[in-house]
Parts: C-alpha cells; sequence; structure tokens
C-alpha cells in the first residue's frame, strides 16, 4: 500500500521449484536450487521482485517438483534419494521508500494444491493437463529444517537458450512420425499445438535412429523420456515441460500431425560465458570442434554429468577431470566447478577417499569409492581453476581435501605401491593398461599437485613431507613397471602416455619411452588405442617429445579408432564410445552425448593454435603454434582474465603468417618456427617465417 525502494525474494526448495508473482514467472533458473550435497549444504537464490509487485493484492506461487531430492533418479531407480518430503523456504524482504520494511514468509499460513502437472521426474518425462487447474488446497505442513547449511548460490543458472527448429519431418520404416532437429543436445521441445479437448499428444525423445533409421531408445536404460500433453482444445496450446529434460536429437510424435504444430528444441545448460574459439581450414576438425562444444552444453547442467539421456546423469569425477581443461578453453567454468568442488569435499569420505560421482547419489549403499583416474579429481581440477584464472582461494578452499586423498592412498600402499581396483582406462579399443600401473602414475600426480598448491600456499612442513613421498613412489614405480629401455612392462599407449604426461621417467628414459608410444601408434596404421584417463594426454605426449607429425596423422584419422570417425559417421557431439555406430550403421545401447574424449580440443587450443598459459591465470602467456595436418590456417582466441588472446596462423607460399594479440597487463613470448622466442607485452603483433 506505499511506494516501494526495493523487494528481493529468496528461494530455495527439497526438490526443485519454479516461482511466480503475479502470475510472472520469477528468474531464468531452471531446476533451481540446483544439485548438491544435500545432507551438508543446500542452496537458495536472490531475486530482486521489486517490478513485480503491484499496488493492492498480490499473489505468490511456488511449484515444487521431486527433482534430484526425492523423485525417481539413479542408476537403481530409487525414490527419496535424500528425503520422502518436498519443501519450500521462501522469503521476500521490501523495502518501502519511508525507510520502512515488510517481511513475508513462508509459513503456516500458506496453502497448497495440486494443479496440472500430473507427474514430472528427471527420467521419466512430464505428464501436463492443461484443462486442469490448481486445487484441492489445503493448509501447509512446517518441517524442522534439515541439518544442512543454507548457501547462496553465485554459479550460473540452468537456462534456456537459443530454440532450434526442425531439420526434417521424417516418417520412419516402422510408421513413425519423427523430427529431427539436427542437433544432439540436452533440453526439451515446445510445440504449439491447437487440438480438440482432451486430445493427446505424446512425444517422445531419442539421440539416434537405427540401422534401418527407425526411432532408436535401446540406450535409455529405464528412462522412458516421454512427455505428454492433454489439450484444452479451445485455443493454441504452448506447451513445454517443467522438472525434467531430455538427451535427444529426434523427437517422435504421436497423436498430433507434425506438419500443422509448430515444435523447437530448447536446449537447456548452465549459462556460462563463452571464452575459447576454434577455427581451422579443416571443416571436419571445425565439426569435431561443434562437437566438444555441444557435449559440453549438453552435460554442464548445474554439475558436470556424464550423459544427459539415459538413466544415469551423475557426477563422474573421473569423466570431469580429463575435460577439465578443454571447459576452461570454451566457457568460463569457475564458479561452475567451484560449486561442484564444494560437494566433492562434503561428500568426500573420513578416510579421505573420494567417491566416483559428486553429488554422492550412493552415500548409504556403500558403493565403491576411491579410484584411481576418478578419485584424483579432488586434486586434479583445483589445481587447474588456479592455474586458469590465478586465484589462490579455490586451493585454500579445497586444500584439506587434496591432502586427504593423497593421504587416503598412501594409507592403502604397500611397499611404496598402489594396488586399488579401478576402472582403469575406460573404454580402450586396445589391450588393456595395467590398473596397478594406472594407479601409481595418478598417486604421483596428485602428490605432485599438492605440493605445487603447497608451495601456493606458503606450507613448507607439507612441502618437505610429501617431496619425500613422491620420490618414493617415482622410484617404486620405475624398479616395478619400467625397463631399463624404458619399456614398460604393460606394452600399451596408455601406458607410455601415463608415464610421459604425470611425470614418471627420469630425463635418460624418457625419449625412450617417446619411440615406444610412436612405434605403438605405427603399429596401429596411425590409429590411437587409448580410453578416458589415456586419450586427454596422448597427442601431448607425442607432441611434446617431437611426433608432432605423427600426432597430426592421428588427430586427422577417421577411421576407427579415431576423433573424426564420428566426425564422418555425422556425430554431432562426442560419443561415449568410439565405434557407438559401427562402420555398417548399427547402433550400440551406448551414450552419443559423453564430452570425455572432447578432452582433445585442449591439445587444439594448446598446441595447434599455441595458447598456453605460462603462469597462472595467463599473467604470463606463451604463444607457440604448431604447423601442420595439412592444415593451411587457424583462428583461436582465449578470452582470460586480462582480456583476449588471440593466435592467428596462416600458410602461404611455403611462409607462415602470424598474427598474435595479447592483452593489458600480461606478457608473452612470442615463439615463430625457426626463431628464437621474442618477449612483447600488450598490443597486436605480425609475424612472418619461412617454413
Amino acid at each position: 500500500n506505499k511506494p516501494i525502494q526495493s523487494a528481493t525474494a529468496l528461494i530455495t526448495a527439497l526438490g526443485v521449484y519454479e516461482a511466480a508473482l503475479n502470475n510472472k514467472r520469477i528468474g531464468t533458473a531452471y531446476f533451481a536450487p540446483g544439485w548438491t550435497s544435500y545432507d551438508n549444504r543446500i542452496l537458495y537464490q536472490q531475486y530482486d521482485v521489486s517490478r513485480q509487485l503491484k499496488k493492492g493484492n498480490n499473489i505468490i506461487t511456488v511449484t515444487v517438483g521431486e527433482g534430484w531430492y526425492r523423485g525417481m533418479f539413479g542408476g537403481f531407480d530409487e525414490r527419496d534419494n535424500y528425503g520422502s518430503k518436498a519443501a519450500l523456504l521462501l522469503q521476500i524482504s521490501i523495502r518501502y521508500k519511508d525507510g520502512s520494511t515488510q517481511l513475508i514468509i513462508s509459513d503456516s499460513s500458506w496453502q497448497s494444491g495440486t494443479g496440472p502437472i500430473l507427474h514430472s521426474d528427471i527420467y521419466g518425462g512430464e505428464i501436463f493437463d492443461t484443462r486442469k487447474k490448481t486445487g484441492n488446497w489445503q493448509q501447509v505442513s512446517t518441517e524442522i529444517p534439515p541439518k544442512a547449511t543454507l548457501e547462496i548460490s553465485n554459479n550460473e543458472p540452468v537456462e534456456k537458450h537459443a530454440p532450434i527448429k526442425p531439420k526434417a519431418i521424417i516418417i520412419t520404416p516402422k510408421g513413425e512420425q519423427v523430427i529431427d532437429f539436427g542437433q544432439n543436445l540436452a533440453g526439451w521441445v515446445l510445440i504449439k499445438v491447437k487440438g480438440k479437448p482432451g486430445d493427446t499428444i505424446t512425444i517422445a525423445h531419442a539421440e539416434i535412429l537405427d540401422k534401418e533409421g527407425n526411432f532408436y531408445t535401446g540406450n535409455l536404460r529405464s528412462a522412458s523420456a516421454t512427455d505428454q500433453y492433454i489439450l484444452t482444445g479451445n485455443r493454441e496450446d504452448i506447451l513445454e515441460p517443467h522438472f525434467t529434460w531430455h538427451g535427444f536429437r529426434y523427437a517422435k510424435v504421436e497423436g498430433s500431425n507434425a506438419k500443422s504444430t509448430t515444435f523447437e528444441a530448447i536446449p537447456l545448460y548452465s549459462s556460462l560465458k563463452t571464452t575459447g574459439s576454434f577455427e581451422c581450414s579443416n571443416p571436419m576438425l571445425n565439426q569435431l570442434q561443434h562437437n566438444i562444444e555441444w557435449s559440453m552444453k549438453g552435460n554442464f547442467l548445474d554439475i558436470p554429468t556424464d550423459c544427459p539421456q539415459r538413466s544415469e546423469r551423475l557426477g563422474w569425477t573421473g569423466d570431469a577431470q580429463v575435460f577439465f581443461r578443454t571447459a576452461a578453453f570454451n566457457m568460463h567454468v569457475q564458479r561452475f566447478f567451484e560449486k561442484w568442488l564444494k560437494d566433492l569435499k562434503a561428500d568426500q569420505r573420513e578416510d579421505g577417499s573420494v567417491p566416483n560421482i559428486i553429488p554422492n547419489l550412493y552415500r548409504k549403499l556403500g558403493k565403491r569409492s576411491g579410484v584411481a583416474g576418478w578419485g584424483d579429481a579432488a586434486t586434479i581440477i583445483p589445481w587447474g581453476l588456479y592455474w586458469v584464472y590465478g586465484d589462490t582461494a579455490i586451493l585454500q578452499q579445497q586444500y584439506e581435501s587434496m591432502k586427504a586423498w593423497v593421504d587416503y592412498i598412501k594409507s592403502k600402499s604397500k611397499e611404496g605401491l598402489w594396488l586399488a581396483n579401478g576402472y582403469g582406462d575406460w573404454y580402450a579399443p586396445g589391450d588393456s593398461t595395467s590398473l596397478p600401473y594406472i594407479d601409481q602414475c595418478f598417486w604421483a600426480h596428485s602428490t605432485k599437485l599438492l605440493i605445487e598448491s603447497a608451495k601456493v600456499l606458503g606450507l613448507q612442513n607439507d612441502i618437505t613431507q610429501y617431496e619425500t613421498l613422491l620420490d618414493s613412489i617415482k622410484t617404486a614405480f620405475l624398479k616395478r613397471y619400467i625397463n631399463s629401455d624404458g619399456k614398460a612392462i604393460t606394452h600399451t599407449q596408455t601406458a607410455y602416455v601415463l608415464a610421459l604426461q604425470l611425470d614418471m621417467l627420469p630425463d635418460s628414459l624418457q625419449s625412450k619411452a617417446a619411440t615406444h608410444l610412436a612405434n605403438l601408434v605405427e603399429e596401429k596404421q596411425n590409429h590411437l588405442a587409448t580410453g578416458f584417463l589415456g586419450t586427454p594426454h596422448l597427442l601431448f605426449a607425442l607432441s611434446k617429445h617431437g611426433y608432432t607429425d605423427l600426432a597430426f596423422k592421428l588427430l586427422n584419422q577417421d577411421t576407427y579408432p579415431s576423433w573424426l570417425y564420428a566426425v564422418k559417421m555425422g556425430a554431432t557431439t562426442i560419443w561415449e564410445k568410439w565405434d557407438a555406430v559401427k562402420p555398417d550403421s548399427t547402433v550400440q545401447a551406448t551414450s552419443y552425448n559423453h564430452y570425455s574424449y572432447g578432452a582433445v580440443g585442449d591439445w587444439l587450443y594448446r598446441t595447434v593454435a599455441g595458447i598456453e598459459a605460462a603462469s597462472p591465470g595467463y599473467k604470463e602467456i606463451i604463444i607457440h603454434p604448431h604447423v601442420g595436418g595439412g592444415l593451411t590456417w587457424v583462428k583461436a582466441s582465449y578470452e582470460s582474465a586480462y582480456g583476449k588472446i588471440v593466435s592467428n596462423w596462416q600458410v602461404k607460399e611455403g611462409k607462415l603468417f602470424m598474427e598474435v594479440e595479447v592483452p593489458a597487463g600480461t606478457t608473452a613470448t612470442i615463439i615463430v618456427p625457426g626463431k628464437a622466442g621474442q618477449k612483447v607485452g600488450e598490443g597486436k603483433y605480425k609475424f612472418t617465417a619461412k617454413l
């Protein structure tokens, strides 16, 4: 009843919520308050609702869905994973222009009812009856709050992004009416339709068509991924779900003529700022970069998920750590991963072991934890965040977690060897790499990152202690796993890649190991034989040791197994398996949107374009492009905290032409082929070199 100066709403829920004030949606976030370790911490969002309040009566409504909290979710399809009761907590603080204030809170005077959403869960989809009005009103009950702490959300929200129109409407050999949106994505289908009262439209979702061209859902496991709408019939209905999402390129429509209905695919992902761009003269590599970006979008939905389509969509730690550096080039991921790492720390077990998924949905089931290459996300990602963004706060936040992880491994070691039972080099198409060998490499790597973090934080006692430990880990590794000629007892590409890139070998053995690696690649007719753990480091291990031409041959390979094989087979995202679609077009029951192998994007930026941080936060930069692979030009940029870094190059008439941009507040060492490095400050530069 008085002029308002400001009004702020604070909202959270046990479940997921959508709020409205005077029938207008509050904010643009979806699946709020987000998925966290609900036993330990629950986020709330803050909204400015000053302009949504009006003089006189105001109506606030909040729809609460089940979400991750109590909906059917996880590989065991269990309900009530965190609790059995959905709940709301809301506060609106109003400040009037006369200086007075008013507080509106969710209390026992509120009422609860049911409305047009008859069912909605993450895997199953949504049933929405447009004819049904919210009713069955009754007084709410108040509950004792959970023991978790409330924390304000400062990470980017999940939001809608630019809609994608249908590429084609297909009638399959089975007679199915299928819409092809031309792009695999995570989100939902928005429809505009006018039908008869009570008409039902059903939309199912799939990533791929089978060999015969029929709608294929065999890879969804128990996720029905289907939305159903019951129409009013007296007007055009504009319909979309609320508390579910799907991983799909294709939508099968039943109950409506697709040609007389408007369909749009709505991508949903965390609204991270785009920071990187990579483009080159090879269209297939450009499509690969496109696929990497879209797999990131489809799986960066509040947490880093493994896949957006099947009954999984979990925060697998191994996937996140192998992809982190590529992710940090493509988008600004600082707050996104800081949020997730808080949950890693919260869910880390008392013995220091790290669960394989974060948040740890299976915390009550005693599922396996402490796996090499997965648990190491506890050290790899915090150090990566510090190196990319230059902020020591993340190391301060995570240091005890990092230390607990390394101490856990030590507690499980015998005679200086870690003999864990891990996942190994997941989905490697070649010979298996010894699990204990992998364990030892990652133990050393995490210990090294802990030492580097202790140096940044000035923890001298820890530096001394863990340097001694690192020496013993490497000594035991060399004694057990490496022969005098640099040959590993497990003679695989991944074995040499990890030994080289995780710094397990003395200088005297590195060139020998690199030669063994190169020989193994050539024995495979220039094909890779690496899985989730080896692939991110493979091209770096080659190019660092003088085999850049061979690295380019691997990059350009387009027969199985290779990055460009999927591109050649029509992929628009990264596949979980190298041969998700067989050469004869037989499809496998796997994920067609799985970013792990997209970690090659890191090499595109750091080696092909040559943009490298020489000190934390890109305060000092190295620009050293590597020419090869038949490429005639490359254009790349990265938006650092200091500004845009640009590395463009072109090959013409036997000469290399480089254009470089260095942001203010930084220095860069420019390495032109055949010339000594040149140190420069802020500015735009051009260089020419004879090849």
